[in-house]
């Protein structure tokens, strides 16, 4: 259990830093392991509401509806990688993101979020929205993977051998 903690926390086999302003601020106001735990549960839950709700409203077709969709939906994907923040730690956790096998889903996930919403609220396009919405999706699953061992190679491969 402690191997699994010092590795949510960013505590794995990384030289020590200089103590910086960051550093000291990080340390003064670290919360315990269940309250790191009921933190992500609580996010993880109501960022997953959210989602399934935005989804939920798509099925009544109105044009205010796509709007909330698109906020709903952003904010629930928001919520949800709030949530391993708390497992991790917020400066581990923007560490982890900008490593060199998550830089790219971390820059698209994020990049179609900001588009999700530009084409629901300011360019009021339904399909675009969709389409945005999807590739933030698909975005954050390979995001979500990649801390999982050899994972994204299995689904690499299981995608190869339907193509073949």
């Amino acid at each position: 259990m402690d191997k699994l903690r010092k590795v949510l926390q960013g505590q794995e086999d990384e030289p020590e830093d200089e103590e910086n302003i960051l550093t000291q601020v990080y340390a003064g106001t670290t919360l315990s392991w269940s309250t790191r735990v009921k933190g992500f549960a609580l996010c993880f839950v109501v960022g997953c509401i959210l989602v399934f709700l935005s989804v939920f409203i798509l099925l009544f077709p109105t044009p205010s509806n796509l709007q909330i969709f698109a906020v709903f939906y952003t904010l629930g994907n928001i919520t949800v990688i709030s949530g391993s923040l708390f497992l991790m730690g917020p400066v581990s956790q923007v560490k982890r993101m900008f490593k060199e096998k998550r830089i790219i889903a971390t820059i698209v996930f994020f990049t179609f979020m900001a588009l999700t919403l530009c084409a629901a609220l300011w360019w009021d396009t339904a399909l675009l929205a969709i389409l945005f919405a999807v590739i933030q999706f698909l975005a954050f699953a390979w995001y979500a993977i990649s801390y999982i061992p050899y994972a994204r190679d299995a689904v690499k491969k299981f995608f190869q051998s339907l193509c073949t």
